[in-house]
């Protein structure tokens, strides 16, 4: 570990022990950062530095702002940070927004004074965003103006989080204090190896987890996936749903097209529909988003100009063949197709354009090795399935969390799933190994589901599982017991899908529920949950092929 340049020693402090971390591949050229780094300086500043400052960096629905007019609004928010708000190098900051260039901003700001940054889902309530604050110690979050109803409250469930910037428009009190700050700013003199960013896990059991990446790890997923597999130009315009609170969005739309001096179109609304309309206005040219997405908009294609996309990357949930085949027959471009991860920072099994196999995940990106081990830790025999096991440049680093010893076992990042490896050394994916369910491209945590629904009084018992779906590849399923009296039905299926709404983000409610006498157990009283998830899959698929 080098001189860490943070004051508040929070987050070094809670790094797991060394011996626990996964073995870290730097030796590559590519990965050997100076020992002093703040990755803003690379990502955003050195392009000033060079003369670039016109070009376009982030483009919205109204209004554009170039690579100058990020810096200045970037340094302006880190001079409001420190001397405003009494930030310093260490502190983290809670960010709650929608995909806007103030997002962005104010991410940007936080990590060039030092502080570190974690984002949060807009959709996310208030007892969602109290474990964030509480497990990382929060007390100053910059915040959407219009989604500070349930920050409010968190702060109920989460006092230390002493104080909320709301931000958004003129007039705000972020954008009021930026007007009197300073345009220049020195960035913070931290170390590569200094956290500036927490991503939390959606987590299965035991509540999420805090990621803990570095400035590298930032600058890794550019000079990895992004230079050896992606490969961006200057010129290109990128486009995508994922929100920047999952790391998959921050390096789509923001660390990969800033890296090359690209520009990213950001949209607060990215449905199929927003996001086609904005393909065309925009002229965008690489797509970022989930293979459901893709699927829904084949049927809107005819109608629709993509011809300025040349890229069109698929993540969050494992990519049918049958939507590879018919993006590539609608409109002739390979979906790039990868795997990748919070603990990882992005995506590390995915190949380039020219050396994609359909159907397959793809190989290891450069500086990543992977491979596939059995229930003891040995490595499978080619075309055996088993469990992934990978190691790169980026790996897991949980905040303070016992479970680092579940996810890095002997050196090499463990991510929960199940694959074959070819002979040509490509990677197919087979399934989950946990109780994730994938819907949409949205990790849903099964446990969490069930214990909003068991806190309704109409609910005597629940289980939860995932259930195939033709639209969304996935959708949450809940087995209930209903509670003496209470009448199973339509409506109490309504009411509690409107229950667990309110309860959590609304992604997250169970799309189908099936009304129990009873669930089945094991001999000492486990729920069943693989004889559920069994039951759901032959319940979606009754022919069996």
């Amino acid at each position: 570990m080098h001189r860490s340049g943070h004051l508040d020693t929070f987050a070094r402090d809670r790094l797991p022990p060394k011996a626990l971390w996964p073995d870290l591949l730097l030796d590559r050229p590519e990965f050997r950062y100076p020992e002093r780094l703040n990755c803003v300086s690379v990502l955003l500043d050195r392009w000033i530095e060079e003369g670039h400052g016109d070009r376009p960096c982030l483009i919205a629905p109204g209004e554009t702002w170039s690579y100058r007019e990020l810096f200045e609004r970037v340094n302006r928010i880190a001079n409001v940070l420190v001397e405003r708000l009494g930030l310093i190098p260490g502190n983290r900051v809670l960010l709650r927004s929608a995909n806007t260039p103030m997002l962005v901003a104010a991410y940007l700001a936080v990590m060039k004074a030092g502080g570190v940054a974690v984002a949060t889902m807009p959709l996310l309530r208030a007892k969602e965003l109290a474990l964030p604050i509480d497990v990382a110690r929060i007390s100053l979050a910059l915040c959407d103006a219009r989604l500070l109803e349930d920050l409010d409250k968190a702060r109920l469930l989460a006092p230390g989080l002493e104080r909320i910037v709301p931000f958004g428009e003129a007039g705000q009190p972020l954008e009021a204090m930026m007007a009197e700050a300073s345009p220049l700013f020195d960035a913070c003199d931290t170390a590569c190896d200094d956290v500036c960013l927490l991503g939390f896990t959606s987590g299965t059991t035991g509540g999420p987890k805090a990621t803990m990446h570095f400035h590298r790890d930032v600058l890794a997923i550019a000079d990895g996936y992004g230079r050896q597999v992606l490969r961006p130009e200057p010129e290109d315009r990128f486009i995508g749903s994922p929100p920047l609170a999952f790391t998959f969005g921050l390096g789509g739309l923001v660390v990969f097209p800033m890296s090359v001096g690209a520009a990213a179109v950001l949209l607060e609304k990215a449905g199929p529909k927003e996001l086609l309309e904005a393909i065309e206005r925009f002229r965008a040219t690489i797509l970022f988003t989930a293979p459901t997405a893709y699927r829904a908009m084949l049927g809107a294609l005819g109608g629709a100009d993509v011809s300025s996309l040349r890229l069109c990357v698929s993540a969050g949930e494992t990519l049918p063949l049958p939507t590879f085949e018919a993006w590539k027959a609608a409109t002739g471009i390979a979906l790039m197709d990868g795997i990748g991860a919070t603990e990882m920072l992005h995506i590390f099994i995915g190949s380039p354009v020219e050396e994609i196999r359909p159907g397959a995940t793809g190989r290891p990106v450069p500086g990543y090795e992977a491979k596939v081990v059995d229930g003891q830790g040995r490595e499978a025999p080619l075309g055996t399935a088993g469990d992934l096991a990978v190691r790169g440049p980026t790996g897991c680093r949980y905040l303070d969390d016992v479970r680092q010893t579940v996810y890095v076992r002997d050196g090499w990042n463990r991510t929960g799933d199940t694959f074959i490896e070819d002979a040509d050394g490509y990677f197919w994916f087979q399934a989950r190994s946990d109780d994730m369910i994938i819907s949409s491209g949205y990790n849903i945590s099964g446990p969490e589901v069930e214990v909003s629904l068991a806190s309704h009084q109409d609910v005597a018992e629940c289980a939860v599982v995932g259930a195939p779906d033709v639209e969304r590849g996935t959708i949450v399923k809940a087995f209930v017991v209903p509670r003496p009296g209470a009448v199973a039905g339509e409506a109490l299926a309504r009411a509690l899908q409107e229950y667990v709404k309110g309860d959590l983000a609304p992604y997250k409610y169970p799309r189908a529920i099936e009304f129990r006498a009873e669930l089945p157990k094991t001999p000492s009283g486990k729920i069943q949950r693989s004889v559920l998830r069994q039951e759901a899959k032959a319940a979606a698929n009754p022919g069996g092929g």
